[in-house]
């Protein structure tokens, strides 16, 4: 299918900005153990609450959020903030801040949990709750959505007959594509884990400068593919994580590195989803 993006854009430059803080695991929550996620590693094997890793999530909020939220003001650079609802409604400054600047909400799930294992119905209520919250802590319904990476076969079909334009769990290709095995077409926007900051968790040895390298080849090579046809880059990025003192300026030096190319869309991941969808019904 031939199509382009708006204003003669070749390539489509989709920042996310994940807000889990706050609603990860704990057994503060009821959950089983505490959040196994952590920068150092450390998971106790005893189910006791990990005040240690609880702190260093509320640093997303407390600090992490500002920095990101600012840093994403005096770039103009329209971000998608894939957002556990949990977390916005523990951080209602968090939501005021992302509607003031002009950010889109994706729901990434009620709680930052896991669908695997989920029952069909116990995963339609859990996007359900989500999307009621969401849209009382923002004002705006989602349209989008992100899973705690593991979900179930039915969670597109799901989100399909919950209403939602696109689906972000697919990390297939560097554009977007239409997924039609339900009732109703849905938009499926690619992720990309390669670029994500969480890798400077993931791998202690990844700098923020060798992050911001990677980034930055990859966005030179898909707007060097761009010439021949459209392209897609998302890149991923954590209040706890890329709003360090140590790790900002990094996030910094490519959106600065990103504003130097022509032919670069920046854009809310709803918008892309939306004329994706227009071109690919004309089409």
């Amino acid at each position: 299918m031939g199509y382009a993006w708006p204003g003669g854009a070749r390539l489509a430059l989709s920042v996310v900005v994940n807000v889990e803080e706050g609603a990860e695991l704990g057994i503060q929550d009821g959950d089983a153990g505490p959040e196994p996620v952590d920068e150092l590693g450390i998971a106790p094997r005893k189910p006791v609450r990990n005040f240690g890793n609880e702190s260093n999530y509320a640093y997303g909020i407390n600090e992490g959020a500002p920095r990101v939220l600012g840093l994403l003001a005096r770039h103009e650079a329209p971000a998608t903030f894939t957002a556990a609802a949990v977390a916005l409604e523990r951080a209602p400054q968090v939501a005021a801040g992302i509607v003031a600047g002009g950010h889109e909400v994706c729901a990434h799930g009620w709680r930052w949990v896991q669908q695997m294992g989920m029952s069909e119905d116990d995963e339609r209520a859990f996007i359900r709750k989500a999307v009621s919250s969401i849209t009382a802590s923002t004002g705006t319904r989602p349209v989008g959505w992100l899973s705690r990476y593991l979900h179930t076969p039915e969670t597109r079909r799901l989100l399909v007959e919950e209403g939602f334009e696109y689906h972000m769990d697919d990390y297939s290709r560097d554009e977007p594509f239409i997924d039609r095995s339900s009732a109703r077409p849905i938009v499926v926007l690619p992720y990309a884990l390669d670029s994500n900051d969480m890798k400077m968790w993931n791998a202690p040895a990844l700098t923020p400068r060798d992050w911001l390298a990677y980034a930055c080849d990859t966005f030179d090579w898909l707007l060097a593919e761009s010439a021949s046809r459209p392209r897609l880059m998302s890149l991923g990025v954590h209040l706890r994580i890329i709003g360090r003192p140590g790790r900002i300026g990094a996030f910094e030096k490519f959106l600065q590195h990103a504003r130097k190319a022509e032919g670069v869309w920046w854009a809310r991941r709803r918008d892309i989803a939306a004329h994706y969808a227009g071109v690919a019904s004309a089409g």
